[in-house]
């Protein structure tokens, strides 16, 4: 019984192992994402700075321009190129990190199907109650935790019951003799009745040694109930704040983009000059980092709750 209930704890450690490997390949794709919403956000902004370069470029030659404008959408451009650089970095280096968390080939292709916006979850329960009772039946490590208190009671009492007295039989059966035509049978048969009296202590100190461990597993099994507590609520504080979040950048990109739009109207009606669409194309910029943030933090606590919760390897 005592072997069984060690191969269970063996398996439960593997489980606590897989999960923690399913985190992270979860957040290294959740990061893979990232890369490529800011790789798409700062190819719009390049977009962006080319066509009022080019809007400028062509007031000045009709005359109705000012060289300023120009040098002012030139510097804009380079601005957004510099930063299309470095998005398209991270983009790549997330995506090798991805591979090599996978164990997959270092040139391998990858084609995501998903993006940031395309997982965002509209309904996700956020009972704090149901989640935490999830997570201690559910989660690895308690599991883990549970098995190795089990194992190290089973053996506690595994070495008490040796004091318990033994009955075993023992029984031989065959001939005898120095001449094979005078052989005789023989046999012998009998019960014996062992009754341990005293080892010198030994097994009073390995009850104590291992009682001890007992009350160390017990209270790491205490703690890491807590911390799973601990984990639930604070992946739901998270959570409830990403998804608040998502909708005040919304809101935030909406308007930036249509103060670009206004702004550049104004532009082309020659009735101001770029330095208000160059400012509104700033903020539209920083409107779009921060949507793929939130976007981002949004999809790190979905895999934070599920981690908690013991049910990452459920991740959809």
């Amino acid at each position: 019984r005592t072997a069984q209930v060690a191969v269970s704890a063996a398996r439960a450690d593997v489980a606590n192992a897989g999960d923690v490997a399913a985190t992270q390949a979860a957040n290294a794709y959740v990061r893979v994402l990232r890369g490529n919403a800011q790789l798409q956000a700062r190819l719009a902004d390049s977009t962006l700075a080319r066509e009022l370069l080019s809007i400028a470029q062509s007031q000045l030659e009709a005359g109705v321009g000012v060289a300023l404008d120009v040098t002012r959408a030139q510097s804009e451009l380079a601005g957004i190129r510099a930063q299309l650089i470095s998005a398209r970095n991270e983009r790549d280096r997330a995506q090798l990190d991805f591979r090599r968390t996978l164990n997959l080939a270092l040139d391998a292709p990858l084609e995501l199907t998903d993006s940031l916006s395309s997982v965002v979850p509209e309904n996700l329960a956020l009972d704090q109650q149901t989640a935490t009772a999830r997570a201690l039946h559910d989660r690895s490590d308690l599991r883990a935790a549970d098995e190795q208190l089990r194992a190290a009671r089973q053996t506690v009492s595994a070495i008490r019951t040796e004091r318990l007295p033994s009955v075993s039989a023992f029984g031989d059966d065959g001939i005898i003799g120095g001449n094979a035509n005078r052989m005789l049978p023989t046999y012998t048969y009998g019960i014996q009745l062992s009754l341990p009296i005293f080892d010198g202590f030994r097994r009073e100190g390995r009850i104590q040694e291992q009682q001890a461990v007992t009350r160390e597993l017990d209270v790491r099994r205490r703690d890491l109930e807590q911390q799973a507590s601990v984990d639930v609520r604070g992946a739901l504080l998270d959570l409830a704040a990403a998804r608040e979040a998502v909708g005040a950048s919304r809101d935030r990109l909406r308007f930036a983009e249509q103060e670009v739009s206004q702004a550049a109207e104004r532009f082309r009606a020659g009735v101001a000059g770029n330095a208000d669409v160059v400012n509104a194309a700033f903020t539209l910029n920083a409107a779009r980092s921060q949507y793929v943030d939130v976007l981002t933090s949004l999809q790190m606590a979905r895999v934070s709750l599920a981690r908690s919760e013991g049910a990452v390897t459920q991740l959809r």
